[in-house]
């Protein structure tokens, strides 16, 4: 079969290529799932570069942790599928429900082979059906980005409707976070350095928009939306760089969700500020199945409709890297297989 995978020691996406591979072979618990779509997230940049949890990847590895297919081969001892069932693998492995015991196996990352390839196997605990009125493009945005928000405003954060929630930046998981608060009837304050990309996302639903570029004490811009308040959830995508301003713009008893690391993982942000207004800070890492399964009830009742930028063939997954590595997008960057 046809994949692309990261070359050992890669250190960016020119350590990408295409390969081929023998079709895996289906395991007793497990389904063999031709891929039909997969989905890019920043993460995905960071361990073709070697920046990832655990460094440069030791072993060539089958890139992107989000994917979906149709099942074409399940084993003997499945019972959660059938042929002909479409489906998602889970950004984790064996991490169903309540906390992880011990860190888990994450798609696309030594020493788990993602999605990126013409089949794939998933143990039958690795998967979750997809809503039935997305298509597989559609589909494959939801495992790690959509999980991640879910996770964060609804699994932990308890978002309730009236409350305010402030998204930083355009990308994916703050798309997504747009998205479920407006379907849980929330307040949506969204930031980004692009007035095309917050016109895009007033147009979904966003109350009020930030150009932080032009206003960069946007934190005291939200503290003016909210009328001196703050916001009660901060999707925190930026890590220690906007950490500081997002503590300064969260109300009293508020939650920050701490997500990404697009500014870097070193810097000074004293949690001081917290301590007088009783607001918290909870790291947030993607989400175990049950979350995911949650997650596309609620996709499947609303009819939501995830955010695509753009779709490049399977042959272009090098130029979907780049055009991600460009930071362009608005939403999610997806592969058609």
């Amino acid at each position: 079969m046809r994949a692309f995978e990261i070359s050992a020691g890669s250190t960016g996406i020119d350590g990408i290529r295409s390969t081929e591979r023998p079709t895996p072979t289906v395991t007793p618990t497990g389904i063999l799932v031709r891929m039909r779509a997969a989905s890019l997230n920043f993460r995905d940049l960071m361990v073709a570069a070697g920046r990832y949890a655990g460094g440069t990847v030791v072993q060539d590895t089958i890139a992107l942790s989000d994917g979906t297919g149709e099942v074409i081969e399940v084993g003997a001892a499945v019972t959660r599928f059938r042929v002909g069932d479409r489906v998602a693998g889970t950004f984790f492995q064996d991490w169903v429900s309540g906390l992880p015991s011990t860190p888990r196996a994450s798609l696309g990352a030594p020493p788990a082979d993602g999605v990126l390839a013409e089949y794939v196997v998933f143990d039958e605990r690795d998967a979750v059906h997809i809503p039935a009125h997305l298509s597989f493009e559609e589909a494959a945005t939801l495992p790690c980005a959509g999980v991640t928000a879910w996770h964060a405003l609804v699994s932990v954060g308890q978002l309730r409707a009236g409350q305010t929630v402030l998204a930083l930046g355009t990308g994916g998981v703050s798309v997504f976070a747009l998205q479920i608060a407006r379907m849980c009837g929330a307040e949506v304050i969204i930031t980004s350095s692009s007035d095309e990309k917050l016109a895009r996302a007033r147009a979904l639903g966003a109350h009020h928009t930030i150009n932080y570029r032009t206003t960069p004490d946007w934190e005291r811009e939200v503290m003016t939306l909210t009328q001196g308040r703050g916001v009660d959830h901060v999707v925190e995508v930026g890590g220690v760089g906007t950490l500081a301003k997002s503590m300064a713009a969260v109300a009293p008893g508020g939650k920050i969700a701490l997500i990404g690391v697009l500014t870097g993982r070193v810097g000074d942000a004293s949690p001081y500020m917290l301590m007088p207004r009783w607001s918290s800070i909870t790291g947030i890492f993607v989400g175990s199945r049950d979350m995911f399964e949650d997650f596309n009830r609620a996709v499947a009742i609303n009819q939501m409709q995830p955010v695509i930028d753009r779709a490049f063939a399977f042959d272009e997954a090098i130029e979907a890297y780049r055009y991600m590595e460009r930071g362009e997008h608005f939403g999610k960057v997806v592969i058609r297989f």
